[in-house]
């Protein structure tokens, strides 16, 4: 098993090089809609189902280790995702010290991202089960830099006439690169025949790159500092604010799950993946709340499988993520104006970017409730599909950073199916579609709501995905 189990573990980092590189996901915010090909072909359902599914399974929920086969599984999806935005009109284009977002709509120009997974599964002899996976669960990527957009500001700080400058923000192309992928391992038990439970770590390493955000420097906990200090005896310029390339971090937590079956046709599940506590992103550390910290949330997800007649199987789940809890991601765009140097009157340098209460994309938590259905037309074919639906994330106030990160999908529409070969081998295939959704917002640095310049943020998604289980 030992030999096996290193093989798995190089295949994975293998295959992990690649995913680090093209991860791009906003789905549920910045998680993806499901992991697996057969969970994803059904909107993310099955954290009740006892189904024989491939062993990349217990990244849903643990406890159906058990009920995966001694197998290994290789999957790649093709995803796509589609932004835009549109900068509505201003009465002060940049002037009197506002911030102005060039007039226009733009589009990201990063359009198709490759995405692999390997999972395997070892039986044992007393019918429990370890497994490993290797997957990307969230991320997101922007590339502003496709139709010319500007943006508007007084470069003196004083407040006279606004002067436009290249780039969304004013400092040159603008855009994030947030990349991440997770090793889980796995252990898998049954109590009888109708409870099973399984736990296990999750290691995680992320990537992150920022562009073009040069121009909130003035709103940076270091620059606030220096300010207050007269601007003697320190460097105002905070050197990790953007444009330092990709930065490296890495962390762990846990994840662990039950499955219950509480009839001979009806089952449940309830899976928890803990917060994962990961190292600062040093490079961003004038960026992102906590001197760069950038945590992973915590989720929560319940799921009741019922196995009807003629072979058709109804799966109904619900997850809940904490993206609030993470001050990077939950902070209201909003407490930056309690920056001594916001030009607010404000005094809590803990508010500047970088601080313990930096503003950061004032992301909601979200609860996405999910439907699937299976049915198993032969002892080769199964087909699925599925639909998804949670309220996007992102706050109107918080329009204008999130132009970085438009995670604003709400619906998925999804079809899959599995073909077994003659020998043992099963192909899984799924599709999602996510239907554009649109966020509108007032930009906080341009003016009073309802004065002030609009925002909107636009979204639409494709993804289509392989897998290959023997």
């Amino acid at each position: 098993m030992k030999s096996k189990f290193t093989s798995a573990i190089a295949l994975a980092s293998a295959l992990g090089l690649v995913l680090l590189s093209n991860a791009a996901m906003a789905t549920n915010g910045y998680f993806t809609h499901g992991v697996g090909t057969e969970s994803k072909g059904m909107a993310g359902t099955g954290i009740g189902s006892d189904a024989a599914n491939g062993p990349i399974i217990i990244a849903s929920n643990p406890a159906l280790g058990v009920f995966a086969s001694d197998s290994w599984q290789v999957g790649l999806s093709a995803f796509s995702p589609m932004r835009s935005y549109r900068a509505g009109p201003s009465f002060v284009n940049g002037s009197f010290g506002a911030f102005t977002i060039g007039e226009g709509k733009f589009d990201s120009s990063s359009e198709w991202f490759p995405i692999p997974y390997v999972a395997k599964s070892w039986r044992m002899g007393n019918g429990n089960a370890i497994s490993a996976a290797f997957y990307g669960r969230g991320g997101m990527n922007t590339d502003w830099d496709a139709g010319n957009p500007t943006a508007w500001f007084d470069p003196t700080g004083q407040g006279g006439a606004g002067v436009e400058f290249p780039g969304t923000f004013g400092a040159g192309d603008a855009g994030v690169d947030l990349s991440q992928a997770f090793l889980a391992l796995n252990y898998a038990g049954k109590a009888g025949d109708n409870f099973a439970w399984g736990i296990g770590p999750v290691f995680a390493i992320q990537l992150f790159e920022a562009t073009g955000v040069g121009s909130f420097a003035p709103f940076t906990k270091t620059f606030a500092e220096c300010a207050l200090a007269g601007f003697q005896g320190c460097d105002p310029n905070p050197t990790s604010l953007t444009d330092n390339g990709h930065d490296t971090s890495t962390g762990f937590g846990a994840a662990a799950g039950i499955w219950w079956a509480m009839g001979d046709a009806v089952s449940a599940g309830f899976s928890y993946n803990s917060k994962m506590s990961m190292s600062e992103l040093k490079d961003y550390s004038d960026l992102f709340a906590d001197d760069g910290g950038f945590d992973i949330p915590a989720s929560t997800k319940f799921g009741i499988s019922f196995n009807g007649s003629n072979n058709v199987r109804l799966n109904f789940d619900i997850e809940f993520i904490e993206y609030s809890d993470i001050g990077s991601v939950g902070n209201p765009m909003t407490n930056l104006f309690a920056c001594p140097t916001a030009g607010a009157g404000g005094t809590d340098l803990e508010s500047c970017l970088g601080g313990k209460n930096g503003g950061g994309f004032g992301w909601e938590d979200m609860t996405i409730y999910k439907l699937g259905v299976e049915w198993t037309a032969s002892d080769t074919m199964t087909w699925r599909a599925g639909y998804s639906y949670g309220e996007q994330p992102i706050q109107a106030a918080s329009a204008t950073f999130n132009i970085l990160a438009p995670g604003v999908m709400e619906q998925h529409l999804t079809f899959g199916l599995s073909k077994s070969k003659p020998n043992g081998g099963t192909w899984n295939f799924s599709l999602m579609y996510a239907p554009e959704n649109t966020v509108k917002g007032y930009n906080a640095f341009d003016g009073p709501n309802e004065t002030g310049q609009l925002i909107e943020l636009t979204m639409s998604q494709f993804e289509f995905e392989v897998s290959y289980l023997w």
